[in-house]
């Protein structure tokens, strides 16, 4: 159980830790370094506004951040259960890579279009 208690407990901290210290004030968390270098944004950005929004129950504004993380939490947290719920039953799941690959290919699909798209003037709608 040590696995998942670590990776959970760590990611409620962050969580945590952006609930108390607002990344909407510009450089309270550093900034992206592909968006100081080139201007662009990457899929992540806005992602730490959008956890931020949501820890205070603005799911409107979460999207607004970052709506590819904010769809992106409830599998995260699904997945995160399932691991820790396996590790508890002592139990292993094997997934083929077959069958991981088409969700793994799409993820990555989505993530490169989203920041294309995002970093166009028909998408600004989508920057954070």
């Amino acid at each position: 159980m040590v696995g998942p208690v670590v990776t959970i407990g760590t990611l409620a901290l962050a969580t945590l830790a952006l609930h108390y210290r607002d990344p909407h004030q510009h450089g309270s968390w550093g900034l992206c370094p592909l968006y100081a270098a080139t201007g662009l944004y990457c899929p992540g950005c806005g992602g730490l506004r959008a956890v931020n929004d949501l820890t205070d129950g603005h799911v409107g504004a979460a999207l607004s951040s970052n709506i590819l993380v904010t769809v992106l939490i409830p599998v995260s947290i699904a997945l995160l259960s399932l691991w820790a719920l396996d590790k508890w039953r002592g139990t292993t799941r094997q997934v083929p890579w077959s069958r991981l690959r088409p969700f793994v290919v799409a993820l990555l699909a989505a993530m490169f279009l989203f920041a294309v798209v995002r970093n166009t003037g028909s998408g600004a709608w989508l920057a954070p």
